[in-house]
């Protein structure tokens, strides 16, 4: 494919288009009310991979909870993690809180204004960068986020995979001379995300409603149900859980995931993946024993949950243990703890580990409030 140079027509016009449909109407949203670099960055980072109508309450009470960046920086990592439980994706969560530890340590407090600075942060990329220093400091710089991605895919008519390397280069190029017309460019960043995220639409594309339609090649050919072109899906591997609700003189056993891996950081029951020919129970007694040398008796199933990843899926069983014996030892865990059920809700769980946790506190409830 050819660096996709801006035609002639996209030269004129296509900034200001875009950026006078959008000062006519575009949503209220918190994080654009504001040139506070702390509170745009976490604005940046909650919208990766999640909607906004996701976003919106968890950004107020972080921001409520956390005002400025080194308010952030100073509390307790299980805390924050708490916060943003649910949220998913946490490697952004602990990235967050390291990079405001950083830029306390380094940069005395004061979120930098450099685009290399910036990227040198835990969790910011070269478009996550941009767009902070576009709308906090007015600095012009391109942006090829998601929704950026598929709209330059549809006005440049791209047919090839969105993903490979040479096809990112050449919208970043794109990217940047689209920008260099603007004169308003932290009005144009909003706008082609906004067009994004509300018109150019990723299944069913609102082109009679777009304000630079007449400039995309994709809706002129008829091919914009067709961009971005994506890398054919694998199938999503499927795995059976089981886990262990251990009891001991009336505390639960949680253990913390190890901070680098998938879900790092959390707290969870212990268990693990069904082997072959292995009944559900022999799975937690297998497990339980190899992460932690301990024995328990496998008792009544809890509840069992079906749960998605990026790129698998689970359903997870999880059982009421009673402990036998041994010293807990664990294998993999960064920290372990034995708690009573009513201090279980302090600590930030997985979203499927969560079902199971509100399902067992409510058998014990009842159980607590039934008459001796």
């Amino acid at each position: 494919m050819p660096t996709p140079a801006t035609p002639p027509c996209l030269k004129t016009g296509f900034a200001q288009a875009l950026t006078d449909w959008y000062k006519a109407d575009h949503r209220q949203l918190p994080w654009r009310e504001t040139t506070d670099p702390y509170a745009i960055w976490l604005s940046e980072i909650m919208l990766q991979q999640t909607q906004v109508k996701t976003v919106l309450d968890y950004y107020r009470r972080f921001l409520a909870q956390y005002p400025t960046l080194q308010a952030l920086a100073q509390a307790p990592p299980d805390e924050v993690m708490k916060l943003w439980e649910g949220l998913g994706y946490y490697a952004r969560c602990r990235n967050l809180q390291k990079a405001a530890q950083h830029i306390v340590e380094k940069h005395n407090g004061i979120f930098p204004n450099s685009i290399a600075e910036v990227e040198a942060l835990p969790g910011i990329g070269r478009s996550t960068a941009g767009a902070i220093l576009t709308f906090a400091y007015g600095q012009k710089h391109p942006l090829l986020d998601g929704n950026v991605k598929r709209v330059l895919s549809r006005v440049f008519d791209v047919d090839q995979e969105i993903q490979q390397t040479a096809v990112v280069h050449q919208l970043w190029q794109a990217s940047e001379t689209l920008l260099s017309e603007s004169e308003e460019p932290h009005l144009y960043n909003q706008a082609i995300m906004e067009l994004g995220a509300t018109v150019c639409l990723p299944q069913n594309p609102r082109c009679l409603l777009c304000p630079v339609k007449s400039f995309c090649q994709a809706c002129d050919r008829g091919t914009q149900h067709e961009r971005p072109v994506k890398a054919a899906k694998a199938k999503t591997p499927h795995h059976t859980i089981a886990v262990g609700v251990i009891w001991k003189d009336n505390q639960v056993f949680i253990q913390q995931r190890p901070e680098g891996g998938l879900l790092g950081g959390l707290w969870e029951f212990p268990g693990g993946k069904q082997e072959a020919r292995e009944t559900l129970t022999d799975t937690v007694v297998r497990e339980i024993d190899e992460e932690l040398g301990i024995k328990v008796q496998v008792g009544e199933l809890i509840t069992s949950v079906k749960h998605a990843y990026t790129h698998f899926k689970i359903t997870l069983h999880a059982y009421h243990c009673q402990y036998i014996s041994g010293d807990v030892q664990p294998k993999a865990a960064q920290a372990w703890r034995w708690v009573t059920p009513d201090e279980l809700p302090q600590f930030a769980f997985p979203k499927a580990n969560k079902t199971v946790l509100e399902k067992m506190l409510t058998e014990w409830q009842a159980n607590q409030a039934q008459p001796v």
